[in-house]
């Protein structure tokens, strides 16, 4: 049936998010009157975007329907465990060209000796050398065209796919990175090898040369993968009639397709950021201010922390290796995913991970060629995941699982199930470790804040993670197995802009700091239409620190603070996470802004499907319907385990409590 003439076409009102994991794509579509649909389906191991477009037409959304498309993607973290990345020539200052070598001159591990670092993005011989020299306190060796034309040379000489130009206090000046980038695109141009340049004071404008370096590196890296990708996966859509996607950040916002093609190293944990999105989302829902989240997949654990009812975002960290000191929601991954394999070390020792099987062949339970045993598999042989057909095409044999986990129970002399036990017992200790060190170092205490467990298997593990820790409270949400989907579909778009400052906080008085702040989002002005930029939401935090001291802390501030009160809010935040206050000056490294649309709305209730067991509604009023344990629930996406001690009770907006009577 067709439309008849002059019908308006519908109003887009669908906002879709798709996780690719390592095993399984997830859509999660929500509706403008806050209601959710989702899918799971298999991922495509040698074309992620095949289970993109899967993963819609097995959620029966079209392209008309659709406001947008987020994007969770491990292309970066694939090329950086791969090295798969783009062939880089770095430029550093002419005594800084060892820099990516020399690291920080810390050791792999304090008490290995044959532990080695990563190896550096590019070698040592493609490192050109600057002849420049910078210094805080002005330019002390100038950089002469024929200083430029050398390089240019010898940057030509080596065909490079992107070039790097780290110079050194290039985040106070960057004229020399300027210059240089500019004839070197001149002259690659002219000999028809356009391609590429990063600055350093374009990727990170802040203080470390190491860590600077590094970043801009890793961002010509992958730059060129990640636009290849993102370019295909949008013809693909197109075809099809869907829009191109946003690609959410590591710090847990979106960007279009076109700009996260230039970003590529903020896409680092472009994927586990939305699964803590959507956790947030969910405290808030339930007035949480602060939690604990672990989502747990079929290749890996994600583990991370809501701090005033946002995901914590920090600067820095690695991946693969390879430090990226971008803002990033806080996320700590570990190979304890449903599909991490189950071995025997020489000593006899059980292990699980880091190796998985992935989504192909999968757990042996899968019945695809998979043979070795899993924490998956652990789980059927107990029955807290039941035999039979899953969503995404998934059929469960306890058979074929029972026959895996016998490799292991067999060399260790006993029961399938007692191996099951300890299969899953191993894994529980690895993920109960990482959630220490997220909320331990960080100044928090687990036993104060609820547990949000999500992910195919958060549900099953939470009861036993949260008694490791002394926690007394579990939150399943609704969509548990996709919430990182919905994560993705409802994260705002946001631009992220970064300025030096350097400077003490006595020293700068309020209006110096208002010029600092409006120099961060004037950054992104001179692109957006001014009806627009005011529509959205503005924030600004300053990176402090004690003078001398060698790591910062954001502090949340507005444009009219004084810089004193900011130091005050930086002691007081200091002696909340470290636990101490220094007879020291305050010091302002840098100022960063972020720049967000509205998030998507969200109404977490949704129908009960078969085998869940919901809350009780009488007129129209929930009603908490309360499970003892021990008990298994097969959720929609997932399953949960109440253990024993532990009572589950249905919440109004979908999912579960559980709380532990110890």
């Amino acid at each position: 049936m067709t439309a008849p003439p002059n019908t308006p076409p519908l109003a887009p009102r669908i906002a879709a998010g798709i996780d690719v994991g390592g095993t399984f794509t997830d859509l999660a579509a929500l509706h403008a009157d806050g209601t959710v649909h989702t899918s799971k389906v298999l991922s495509v191991a040698s074309d992620r975007s095949a289970g993109v477009l899967q993963a819609l037409q097995e959620g029966a959304v079209e392209g008309a329907q659709l406001a947008h498309i987020a994007h969770g993607t491990t292309v970066v973290t694939n090329l950086l465990l791969e090295r798969a990345g783009a062939r880089v020539v770095a430029c550093a200052t002419a005594g800084f060209t060892d820099v990516l070598e020399l690291r920080r001159q810390e050791r792999a591990a304090v008490y290995d000796l044959a532990a080695q670092h990563a190896r550096p993005l590019v070698e040592p011989a493609q490192v050109i050398a600057v002849r420049e020299r910078i210094t805080p306190d002005g330019v002390i060796m100038p950089l002469t065209e024929e200083a430029i034309a050398d390089v240019v040379a010898a940057v030509m000489a080596q065909r490079p796919d992107t070039v790097a130009i780290t110079l050194l206090h290039a985040y106070g000046d960057p004229s020399h990175e300027v210059r240089l980038r500019d004839a070197l695109q001149a002259a690659l141009q002219a000999a028809g090898m356009p391609c590429d340049i990063v600055c350093s004071h374009e990727a990170l404008p802040e203080i470390r040369e190491y860590e600077r370096m590094a970043t801009t590196v890793a961002e010509a890296y992958a730059r060129p993968a990640v636009r290849r990708y993102l370019a295909g996966l949008s013809e693909r859509l197109a075809q099809h009639g869907y829009p191109a996607p946003r690609v959410m950040t590591s710090a847990g916002g979106t960007l279009s397709a076109h700009d996260a093609a230039t970003h590529a190293a903020a896409l680092a944990l472009s994927g586990p950021a939305g699964g803590v999105t959507g956790a947030a989302a969910i405290a808030r829902a339930l007035g949480e201010s602060r939690a604990l989240t672990i989502d747990i997949g079929g290749t890996s654990a994600d583990v991370g922390l809501i701090d005033d009812g946002e995901p914590l975002v920090e600067r820095g960290g690695g991946v693969a290796g390879i430090p990226i000191a971008l803002p990033r929601v806080l996320v700590e991954a570990v190979a304890a995913g449903g599909g991490s394999i189950a071995w025997l070390d020489d000593g006899g020792a059980l292990r699980t991970g880091p190796m998985s099987a992935g989504a192909s062949p999968g757990p042996a339970a899968y019945g695809r060629g998979g043979v070795r045993p899993t924490v998956t598999d652990a789980h059927v042989v107990l029955g807290t995941i039941a035999a039979g057909d899953w969503s995404g095409g998934v059929h469960i044999s306890l058979e074929r699982a029972r026959h895996a986990v016998d490799t292991i129970a067999g060399p260790l002399g006993v029961s399938p199930e007692r191996a099951a036990e300890a299969i899953i017992a191993t894994a529980d200790a690895t993920m109960a470790r990482a959630l220490r060190r997220v909320s331990v170092e960080r100044g928090v205490d687990p036993r104060d804040v609820p547990l949000i467990a999500f992910g195919g298997g958060g549900p099953l593990h939470a009861c036993g993670l949260a008694e490791r820790l002394g926690m007394t409270r579990v939150i399943v949400p609704p969509h548990a197995g996709v919430l990182s989907a919905v994560g993705l579909a409802l994260a705002p778009e946001r631009r992220e802009a970064l300025v030096s400052v350097m400077q003490r906080a006595d020293a700068l008085t309020t209006d110096g700091l208002v010029q600092r702040l409006d120099a961060v989002a004037s950054t992104w002005r001179s692109h957006e239409d001014a009806d627009t930029a005011d529509a959205l939401e503005v924030r600004w935090w300053v990176r402090a620190r004690y003078e001398g001291q060698g790591y910062e802390m954001d502090i949340p501030v507005r444009p009219g603070d004084a810089p004193a009160e900011i130091a005050q809010r930086f002691v007081a935040r200091h002696l909340q996470r470290a636990g101490f206050v220094l007879d020291r000056a305050v010091e302002f490294i840098s100022a960063r802004a972020t720049r967000s649309s509205a998030p998507w709305p969200v109404h977490f209730a949704r129908p009960v499907r078969d085998g869940e067991l919901p809350a009780e509604v009488d007129d129209g009023r929930a009603m908490t319907r309360v499970l003892e344990g021990p008990a298994v629930v097969r959720l929609p996406d997932a399953t949960m385990r109440v253990a024993a001690g532990w009572t589950a009770r249905a919440l109004a907006i979908g999912g579960w409590m559980l709380e532990w009577h110890r």
